[in-house]
């Protein structure tokens, strides 16, 4: 695999002439996205034995949008040379050996669209852009030149293989140019023929016009002087044929001679189309071509549906044309093909590489026609990475392509073995989940809340789930059913799916039966454990591995754990305080079965938490527990956590994937970082571990890569902090983004771009600081799926927004059709200021303008219509047929006449009104009439009521009244005046309905003051708007309110928690002040302690106590806190604390007495402890805490907390003279300072709480045969460690302060932190006494000891107690076979990963175990080791439970040390003790990293 990651690279550039070039040798390059990709292609590439012979080598990184265009220099020396261009307008010169820019230029002022590096001047590159400029850049000199040939859009150009001064450029509209470039582009030949783009143009490879047999006569279509003048035939014109491609679906063949045109090829029709596409997707045209090298009878060219055809054109009448890959079903492309790019490979093998819309780059043997191999791409965030537990070495890929991969990892034939699963999936995919048990069953959830089961072994499309999510899916597992599923009649699955949406639910689906009903789980936890709150938000969802326990991962950071099968809620987690997005169970096959009770989780606060759940699952608590403290502790990282996988190959190894652009692999027992994979150039999404090599993880990003890379060969141990933090966000920064669009778009590039998602490669996904969590992000990527009909269509699809109306049971909907009417009536609506003096002047309109206007005519009509009318009246009884006909025509009249011409008037009046724009005039005739209902009915059809028709709708009548108010509203709503839409609806009593209205519209204030002034205070409507109202502001930000909002549903657990996520001291306190108040004593309590302990980071030791007298069940913490602050206080007076503290209680002033002293005097004054039942009674509050080990890497601050707490469990057990329980807890707070390599504060607890020694403890024991006899044998045993490293110190050089690390050979390096002080400090200075043989200084045989020293060096004889150095040595033992086992095993993967790529570095450093082994000659045989590994467990099992149950100080260590002392003053020791140290050594010094102590020694 070598140094390169294995990389599933993203999709090449799509609608670009130029984006991919190659050059012989066998590299090959092509643009995708902001990117060049190298693939290695050949001999040299490096592949496994048997598997195609190409490899993907490195990545050119620098530009800053989409590159455009890509081409190799093909002068051989400058085979490493290439230029790409980009949309950011610059065109760049690399060095591909290096991966640098060599030199770059930004002249074009607009978008770059074609490229071509000349292959007749080596320092020539030749660009044009979309505004026809064409720019001729000389990178030896860094000169250029700018021509402006053609006013048109450029779409590809060529530089002659024969003339360096000759280039052939096709534009938009179908016109292809020859031009000069030494004569400042002068035009040698306008070629008109096409009548479209220009997709490509290849110059025959021979010079001259003898190679084809074309009758120069046939297929003439243009004049024989084209451009109105003779072309003189010159060196340059003469003898040259040229192709070109165009979206006409038409090839034409061009004579330079003649400046015409000479033949012309017409795609065919095939029939045959590739696999993995809708047969019925239509999709545009692309026509590329090549011209093979000396084979100017043969020309390629790509076709409708993807393949690729070979034309012959040694006879012009006939159009033969052979197809690639015509005897191998599904070899070819399934989508239109953008370029073709020759190679020649090292073993001079004639390829040619093909990029397609199918995503894949395809090799191809010209030789054969046949397909060699196909390297898959993606074309979407990679969200989701899954490896199948039964076919091992399945990896599926979820990405936001709309399409599912399965990779075959462990390929022997293929190393990209990719099959395409697109049917039914339409949308990006969020999730996968493969079945624990069935072969080829893959669950898939995509991000419109689809969920659905893939049968990877066959073709049929998925089975697909009738409940949607209502959002993203963000988790899918498997899991034994639950009730109600669980208790059906007959047969049942034994696992169901269990997913988790963006919308909080998680439901349980029926394999069996998808087109069935999914329950929500949710009503099974809230029967089975009687909650009466609001539950949380879900977000996350995993089953521990024995199918018992399920972890649901909650938006407010909280993690709960449940049993099956009732799922009753054992265990609540405090841990993240912020959304969940990744929950991880340790496996179970590993050599410690306890790990399997570990459970790592991820969240947004950028922290990975382990905690160890082992004690809580199998005591099964009654009521559900609360853990805030976790076992381990993986901080790091500098931004979210996405994704988490546990090694199945090692104990505690887990890796992480971050915002923060890296993978970190942790050991998490240890609590250390081991390497750090930095290759992704964005936010990591995904990350799994490799079922087959232990040495192999896989990543997945929002950079559209997957990449599987080794974690021995990362060069960082663990994520970037500061300065490469910044810049390894720029480097994310660098991908595309999305350009504003412009106002003016005349080239047909842009709206190429447009009509094809623009990115499809994820160039127009917005930019967003919140994206959705869980590993689904919510970056639109404008990504196209394989199978979608129409790519506009997707484009559309994927920018639109949703609505945010929610339909309301009026139908108060804004349709459509009314827009253009609102936009008419509101701008009506406020009228323009005038001046006064004009609106004085005005007149009002006549609501009558046409009868008087007639009424203004000549003086003969007037009097016609006197003499009419006259008529009319006279002879009232019987009107003839010409008085009818004139008054029908003079309908002004009606004023005078009848009621029946009247209203004839009155609607030819308001016809006019409507016409001119007055509608209110019309209403105002219609009410004359009489009509009321009329006008209402009109008026609203119109969209135009008023508040005045309204007011006037009751003389119509009540219902009339109640109709026209409806109708008004839902103009109201059109309008967006949603408030007065409801104010009209309460005026009729629809009060429900008016809630509704305002809810619906997020008018939340509005309606709930609506609800409480007209509804019953016990009306649901009202809970319901208080929480709806409370969730919104929730997820805004806006906690106090949403806090109140819940106060008013009577949701007081809610309020408290939703106060709480804030995470700051005061909104704690708060927080936990209203759960008192609202009797919610356990979230109260927990709240405070959280304060506590936030004040407590920042020593507000004041601010700590007040937090903590909050809840009584809190007071055994208050004593633990005030232990502390004494300690530190006690620490500060000695001058061990750098930094002071200005916030201590007033008690803690008080010096007088021991430590131990004060802090009972304290105790019974501010704390009331008078009495040993109520110190009873603290003890059995603390002893139900457990904290967990420590590490060497467990922070100071937690460090000291974890220690005060067994130090106060300590002295309360001295006040009731439970002596064995004192000893027990004050060798926990000892072996932790022990276990994290803090020998200050291990002496510090020995000062203060032995000041004496342990003889005083010994007579408070008496009976040797009592329990805590070994506690205490270890107790003081580790008390003569400290002295025994003080008195070595203090012969080697003056006394330093006693803060010095411990750092032994056999256990991991400890370093020392002033952990005494609660503020980060740096390490003190440390150093290694047990790992240098010689002394520091000459021997001082006569040093003198005191009566101390000498009793303590006689003590030391109780160290050196051979059963545990014989234990130590059996547990050492088995640590170092089990490594050398698991190196021997990554060593034989990786020497057969690495076997064909010569001497790679994984060679060249064999693992430590083998290179001491080899030293020694001692060839170890895997029977060997595992008799090791079984002699030294037996060993271990036969110890006394005693001697194992409690730590003890390294024996061989303390030999060591002894030894070291006894060499610098030979008085000092005795010649037994010496003796028994070096027999002890002899003995058990077998180990690696004794052996040269031994040497030094024991010789």
């Amino acid at each position: 695999m070598g140094q390169e990651p294995r990389t599933l690279p993203p999709s090449p550039n799509w609608y670009y002439a130029r984006c991919s070039d190659a050059v012989p040798g066998g590299l090959f390059g092509f643009a995708a996205r902001n990117s060049v990709f190298l693939v290695r292609v050949g001999p040299g590439a490096g592949a496994l034995p048997g598997t195609p012979s190409f490899r993907v080598i490195g990545e050119l990184v620098g530009h800053a949008e989409r590159v455009s265009g890509f081409t190799f220099s093909h002068h051989p020396g400058q085979y490493n040379l290439c230029a790409s261009s980009s949309d950011d307008g610059t065109v760049k010169i690399w060095d591909v050996e290096t991966k640098t820019v060599v030199t770059e230029h930004t002249l074009h002022q607009h978008t770059i669209s074609a490229l071509h590096w000349s292959p007749r001047v080596k320092d020539l590159i030749i660009s044009g852009d979309e505004k026809g400029v064409v720019f001729c850049f000389w990178l030896n000199r860094n000169d250029s030149q700018y021509l402006f040939i053609e006013p048109r859009t450029i779409f590809c150009l060529t530089c002659s293989p024969h003339h360096e001064d000759l280039v052939a450029i096709g534009y938009k509209d179908g016109i292809v140019v020859i031009t000069d470039i030494s004569k400042k582009g002068d035009v040698i030949h306008r070629l008109r023929g096409h009548d479209d783009e220009i997709h490509s143009i290849a110059w025959c490879p021979l010079l001259g016009e003898d190679c084809l047999s074309i009758n120069q006569e046939e297929n003439s279509e243009e004049p024989e002087i084209p451009n109105g003048k003779v072309i003189a035939q010159t060196p340059v014109t003469k003898g040259c044929y040229l192709a070109t491609g165009s979206k006409d679906q038409t090839i034409r063949i061009w004579s330079c001679s003649r400046g015409r045109g000479v033949m012309i090829l017409k795609l065919p029709f095939l029939k045959r189309r590739g696999g993995g596409i809708d047969p019925t997707v239509k999709e545009r045209l692309w026509l590329t071509l090549h011209w093979p090298k000396d084979e100017p009878t043969q020309l390629v060219s790509s076709c409708f549906g993807g393949e690729l055809l070979l034309w012959d054109l040694t006879q012009s009448w006939r159009r033969k044309y052979t197809l690639f890959s015509a005897s191998s079903e599904g070899q070819n492309h399934s989508r239109i093909v953008f370029n073709l790019c020759p190679l020649q490979t090292e073993d001079d093998k004639q390829l040619l590489l093909s990029t397609s819309m199918d995503r894949d780059v395809k090799c191809w043997d010209m030789a054969t026609l046949q397909c060699c191999w196909t390297l898959p791409s993606l074309g979407g965030f990679v969200y989701s990475l899954a490896f199948s537990p039964v076919d091992t070495g399945c990896l599926a890929i979820g990405a936001g392509d709309g399409m599912i991969r399965v990779w075959n990892t462990f390929s022997i034939k293929n190393s990209y073995d990719v099959k395409n699963f697109w049917q039914g999936v339409k949308s990006k995919v969020t999730a996968l989940c493969w079945h624990p048990t069935k072969e080829g069953c893959l669950a898939f959830g995509t991000d419109d809340g689809k969920v659905g089961l893939y049968d990877t072994y066959s073709n049929k499309p998925p089975q697909i789930s009738s409940t949607y999510h209502k959002k993203t899916v963000y988790s899918l597992a498997w899991g034994p059913p639950i009730p109600p599923m669980s208790l059906g009649e007959g047969d049942r699955p034994s696992l169901t799916l269990y997913s988790c949406g963006g919308e909080g639910i998680v439901l349980q689906h029926n394999p069996w039966k998808l087109s069935g009903e999914a329950f929500d789980i949710n009503k099974l936890i809230r029967d089975t454990n009687s909650i009466k709150y609001k539950l949380p938000v879900h977000t996350e969802i995993s089953w521990k591995a024995d199918g018992k326990i399920i972890a649901l991962g909650n938006e407010d950071g909280s993690i709960e754990i449940f049993q099956v099968p009732n799922l009753k809620l054992i265990c609540t987690i405090q841990q993240h305080h912020k959304l969940v997005n990744a929950i991880r169970w340790h496996h179970e096959h590993g050599s410690q079965p306890e790990l399997s009770y570990l459970m790592a989780s991820g969240s947004n606060n950028a922290v990975i938490y382990v905690h160890n759940l082992k004690t809580v699952i199998e005591s099964n608590p009654e009521s559900p527990v609360t853990i805030t403290e976790p076992y381990r502790t993986l901080s790091g990282h500098t931004a979210k956590i996405t994704s988490l996988a546990w090694s199945p190959h090692h104990d505690g190894r887990l890796v992480s994937a971050s915002y923060d652009g890296t993978a970190q692999v942790w050991d998490a027992l240890q609590e250390e970082p081991l390497s750090n994979f930095r290759g992704h150039r964005g936010r990591l999404l995904c990350v799994v571990w490799s079922p087959m090599d232990p040495d192999c993880v896989y990543s997945g990003a929002d950079d559209f890569c997957v990449y599987g890379w080794l974690p021995s060969m990362q060069e960082h141990s663990r994520p970037p902090q500061g300065k490469k933090s910044t810049e390894l966000e720029k480097k994310r920064l660098s991908q595309p983004k999305p350009k504003p669009k412009k106002k003016k778009q005349p080239t047909l590039r842009v709206a190429v771009k447009q009509e094809l998602c623009d990115g499809i490669e994820g160039e127009t996904r917005k930019e967003s600081t919140a994206p959705v969590e869980n590993g689904s992000v919510s970056d639109q990527e404008g990504e196209e799926g394989a199978p979608e009909p129409e790519p506009c269509g997707v484009a559309s699809a994927v920018s639109r927004k949703p609505a945010i109306c929610p339909p309301v049971s009026l139908g108060f909907e804004k349709p459509k059709v009314t827009i253009n009417n609102n936009v008419t009536l509101l701008k009506k609506e406020p009228p323009k200021e005038k001046p006064e003096a004009l609106l004085k002047k005005r007149k009002a309109r006549s609501t009558l303008p046409l009868i008087t206007s007639l009424d203004h005519r000549s003086k003969e009509e007037l009097h016609q219509d006197c003499l009419v009318l006259a008529t009319a009246k006279h002879s009232r009884a019987e009107l003839n047929e010409d008085v009818s006909a004139a008054l029908e025509e003079r309908f002004h009249l009606g004023l005078f006449t009848d009621r029946a011409t009247l209203y004839r008037m009155f609607e030819v009046e308001g016809k006019s009104h409507l016409e001119n724009g007055h509608p209110e005039l019309f209403h105002q005739l219609m009410l004359w009439k009489g009509d009321l209902k009329g006008v209402l009915q009109s008026a609203a059809e119109r969209g135009e009521l008023t508040d005045n028709l309204v007011a006037m709708a009751p003389v119509a009548g009540y219902h009339v009244w109640l109709w026209a108010v409806e109708a008004f509203a839902k103009q109201l709503c059109f309008q967006d005046q949603y408030v007065k839409a409801a104010s009209h609806l309460l005026s009729i009593h629809k009060v429900y309905e008016a809630v509704q209205l305002l809810k619906s519209h997020h008018f939340y204030r509005e309606a709930i003051a609506v609800a409480k002034a007209r509804l019953r205070p016990e009306d649901p409507i009202l809970k319901d708007l208080y929480l709806s109202w409370g969730a919104i502001l929730e997820k805004d930000g806006h906690y106090a309110v949403a806090a109140k909002c819940y106060l008013g549903a009577g949701a007081a657990y809610d309020a408290a928690k939703v106060l709480a996520k804030k995470g700051d001291a005061a909104s704690l306190k708060t927080a936990a002040e209203l759960a008192s108040i609202m009797g919610e004593d356990e979230l109260s309590a927990s709240l405070a302690l959280r304060c506590a302990q936030e004040l407590l980071l920042a020593r507000n030791w004041v601010g700590a106590q007040e937090a903590l007298q909050l809840h009584e069940s809190l007071k055994g913490q208050r004593l633990v806190f005030c232990l502390l602050e004494l300690l530190s206080k006690h620490l500060e007076d000695g001058q061990l604390a750098e930094g002071k503290s200005s916030s201590y209680n007033a008690w803690s002033t008080d010096a007088e007495g021991t430590l131990v002293e004060r802090i009972t005097a304290v105790w019974q004054s501010a704390f009331s402890l008078d009495t040993p039942e109520q110190c009873q009674a603290a003890f059995q509050q603390l002893q139900n805490i457990k904290y967990p080990s420590a590490t060497n890497n467990t922070p100071s601050k937690q460090l000291l907390l974890h220690i005060c707490h067994d130090l106060t469990l300590a002295v309360l057990s001295q006040q009731v003279a439970s002596w064995d329980k004192a000893v027990e807890a004050l060798l926990r707070a000892v072996v932790r300072s022990y276990d994290s390599g803090n020998f200050t504060i291990m002496q510090q607890v020995y000062s203060a709480f032995l000041p004496e020694g342990c003889d005083h403890l010994r007579n408070k024991l008496g009976d040797l045969q009592s329990p805590a006899t070994p506690a205490f044998q270890s107790l003081e045993a580790f008390f003569l460690y400290g002295r025994l490293y003080e008195f070595w110190w203090s012969l080697s050089r003056p006394r330093p302060d006693s803060r010095v690390s411990v750092r032994t050979a056999h256990r991991r390096t400890h370093s020392t932190e002033q952990s005494q002080q609660l503020d980060d400090a740096s390490p003190e200075e440390s150093d290694s006494p047990a790992s240098e043989p010689e002394p520091s200084r000459p021997p001082e045989p006569d040093r003198r000891l005191t009566a101390g020293s000498e009793q303590m060096l006689d003590a030391c004889k109780d160290l050196f107690s051979e059963k545990h150095a014989c234990l130590q040595n059996s547990q050492r033992t088995v640590a170092e076979v089990q490594e050398t086992l698991a190196e021997m095993i990554r060593q034989h993967q990786k020497s057969q990963l690495c076997q064909p790529l010569g001497n790679g570095p994984e060679k060249t450093h064999p693992g430590p175990q083998c290179q001491s082994k080899e030293e020694k000659n001692e060839p170890v045989s895997l029977h060997e080791l595992t008799k090791r590994l079984t002699e030294a467990n037996e060993r271990i099992a036969n110890f006394p439970e005693s001697v194992k149950m409690w730590p003890f100080p390294d024996v061989l260590e303390c030999c060591l040390v002894l030894l070291h002392i006894g060499s610098q003053c030979p008085s000092c020791v005795t010649h037994e003790m010496q003796q028994q140290a070096q027999e002890l050594l002899q003995k058990y010094g077998n180990a690696q990293v004794y052996t040269r102590y031994c040497q030094t020694f024991c010789m």
